[in-house]
């Protein structure tokens, strides 16, 4: 009896600590659910993924646009997606109505730079000029086509992957900007995107952006507290100010070192990615 008894209890306490067990991982499951958004968050999101012509470059910009393509789609956004020699206005501009994610890759042509100033061809995109010719013609789309021809989502994020100028940096060979141009550079590349809807651009000189994709869609991570989830992040140089063109935005930057500028986000730096999903 004693044995059957000794049973009963183990019995009893085993049961007693599968259910403490049970109960645990339950609550583990809420904390991450909320901490990782299910794909089912994402259900409605429009990510529009750009490669402009690049030359030689342009198969491995393809490349990596096309890694960020998947990520999306495993997060259960709808992906469309757009690359030399066929990445056209005419193709490009539809696609970006009620984007809620614009990711270009490709050349960029910011202001101040050694070239004229234009608000045509400043400060947006580098495209075909026409399409199925080659991975050389291009076109530039500045932020008077982003500004008075596109409407993205409201909340939208724009990521500039592999620019340059978009980050405050230079073309390669050209020697580094000063600060106060640098600035300049985030502040006019960032105002066509955010006047057609976007709450935030970031821009990534020369490094993987796939951080961002990550803190919009399985995180409720602030905008400025996703600009430093980056394996980039330095903060030794970084500092932030308010927006000359937009001053009701803010900009942060992130230098590795000074005149060293890859990295950026201007916006509404306080906005949490749900409100970016829309939930």
């Amino acid at each position: 009896m004693r044995v059957t008894e000794h049973g009963a209890q183990r019995a009893s306490a085993t049961r007693s600590v599968r259910l403490t067990i049970l109960a645990l991982v339950f609550a583990l499951v809420a904390v991450v659910s909320v901490a990782n958004p299910t794909p089912a968050a994402a259900a409605g999101m429009k990510v529009v993924v750009i490669v402009g012509p690049v030359g030689s470059s342009t198969a491995n910009y393809i490349y990596s646009a096309r890694r960020y393509a998947s990520q999306a789609r495993s997060y259960g956004a709808t992906v469309v997606e757009i690359y030399s020699p066929n990445a056209t206005w005419a193709r490009v501009k539809p696609a970006l109505q009620g984007a809620n994610v614009v990711v270009y890759l490709g050349h960029g042509n910011g202001a101040p730079s050694p070239y004229p100033w234009s608000v045509y061809s400043k400060d947006g995109f580098g495209l075909n000029a026409a399409a199925g010719r080659g991975n050389y013609n291009t076109k530039y789309y500045g932020e008077y086509y982003m500004d008075n021809q596109v409407s993205l989502a409201p909340n939208a994020v724009v990521i500039l992957n592999r620019l340059c100028y978009a980050a405050g940096n230079s073309e390669w060979g050209r020697a580094n900007p000063t600060k106060d141009v640098a600035k300049r550079r985030v502040d006019n590349y960032g105002t066509g995107f955010l006047r057609s809807n976007a709450a935030a651009v970031f821009a990534e000189g020369i490094t993987n952006a796939s951080y961002i994709l990550y803190g919009l869609f399985r995180t409720n991570r602030t905008i400025g507290a996703i600009f430093q989830s980056s394996s980039n992040w330095s903060g030794a140089y970084d500092f932030q100010f308010q927006s000359r063109r937009n001053p009701s935005f803010r900009a942060w930057m992130d230098p590795k070192a000074p005149g060293r500028y890859y990295r950026s986000v201007i916006g509404n730096l306080g906005i949490s990615a749900a409100a970016v999903r829309g939930s």
